[in-house]
């Protein structure tokens, strides 16, 4: 992992192979690691930046003013600045695909292609939005995550048959999320995401070679809204059988041809 400064806090990220760069974003509650199969294969061909959100893996906590996606964007904005790199792709997953459009419709000059991987960028249904600030709400108040909200929210990540190694990992990096953590930047950092604003209309101005990925189980955000992206950006959708929400761990030789297909035609 390398780090650099931003807002006086350390932000970490992984920065492997050579060409054309490609800036990795991840889902809530996981860390850059959810990319390894990918940064092992696009490396090969790609300058792979993955960096760990704030409150996740190895960066310092969220940024105090921090309130939208948006912000979360001129970070990543300003680390790619940081390493001198003007023109680049975005590859992001649920929270990273929300943020990559926010970058995406930022500095349309520089972002070349963006993939939307199990993500939305439409308002939170109400129903979720109700039940995941509900689940903030209990574990600010308990400064822990409770195993009642534990065995709610580790199965949402997977297809309904998921390799046991994958729960057990995500269970454990869960249980051991330091109460400051939790209350500095994850609680925040939800209540940022499912509180979100429509912001649909940013597709609409993207002029960028977009793929939009969904996996077939994907039960945070289900294949409909990933179809109703790809709609709006008259782009290609693909569904990842066999798949959840992490659909980069639970598939990655189908995302990996996906993803190189891609990427192989635009850039």
């Amino acid at each position: 992992m390398k780090t650099i400064q931003l807002h006086n806090k350390t932000m970490a990220y992984r920065d492997e192979g050579e060409g054309f760069p490609l800036l990795l974003g991840h889902s809530y509650l996981f860390n850059s690691d959810m990319w390894a199969p990918q940064i092992e294969v696009l490396s090969k061909k790609y300058r792979v930046i993955a960096p760990d959100l704030w409150g996740h893996g190895n960066s310092a906590e969220l940024p105090e003013q921090h309130r939208t996606l948006a912000d979360l964007a001129r970070d990543y904005l300003a680390l790619m600045d940081q390493l001198g790199i003007k023109e680049f792709a975005v590859i992001g997953l649920s929270a990273g695909g929300m943020w990559g459009t926010e970058l995406a419709a930022m500095v349309p000059d520089r972002v070349k292609a963006l993939v939307l991987m199990d993500t939305f960028v439409g308002l939170e249904p109400e129903v979720t939005h109700k039940k995941y600030f509900a689940m903030l709400d209990v574990i600010e108040q308990a400064g822990a995550i409770p195993q009642s909200i534990l065995q709610q929210i580790v199965p949402i990540f997977f297809s309904q048959k998921p390799a046991q190694n994958l729960i057990d990992e995500l269970t454990q990096s869960l249980v051991t999320i330091p109460a400051e953590v939790l209350c500095n930047s994850i609680i925040p950092l939800g209540r940022m995401i499912f509180g979100r604003e429509d912001r649909t209309h940013l597709l609409e101005r993207l002029d960028i070679p977009v793929l939009v990925i969904t996996g077939e189980q994907d039960m945070p955000r289900p294949p409909l809204e990933g179809y109703l992206m790809a709609e709006i950006l008259r782009c290609d959708y693909v569904v990842i059988q066999d798949a959840g929400h992490i659909s980069t761990l639970e598939q990655p030789h189908k995302v990996n041809q996906e993803l190189v297909v891609f990427l192989q035609q635009v850039l």
